[in-house]
């Protein structure tokens, strides 16, 4: 299946101000808010319904002999028409 982005935005934050911002999606998850993504011109307003498929994963990118890069990624996926919908957002 083709993927298309909607909606990327990528900086540098501290850790203390990247905390805040999942609170902030934590607490418009919980509330069933939509989810309102914004960076400069670009904004994304979606709906998560009350179920969603959640995916952790920790990567490392780079040599396997040198230093590299980790990451840990989170993501939130279920069907664009799913039926029930809350609204979340991040701003």
């Amino acid at each position: 299946m083709p993927e298309k982005t909607l909606f990327e935005s990528e900086q540098l934050m501290g850790r203390d101000a990247v905390a805040d911002y999942l609170r902030t999606l934590a607490a418009s998850l919980e509330s069933g808010s939509d989810v309102t993504l914004r960076a400069g011109d670009q904004s994304l307003t979606m709906q998560p319904p009350s179920e969603v498929e959640f995916e952790v994963k920790a990567e490392r990118e780079g040599p396997t002999d040198g230093d590299g890069e980790l990451s840990i990624e989170l993501e939130l996926e279920w069907p664009e028409n799913a039926g029930e919908g809350g609204d979340l957002s991040i701003e």
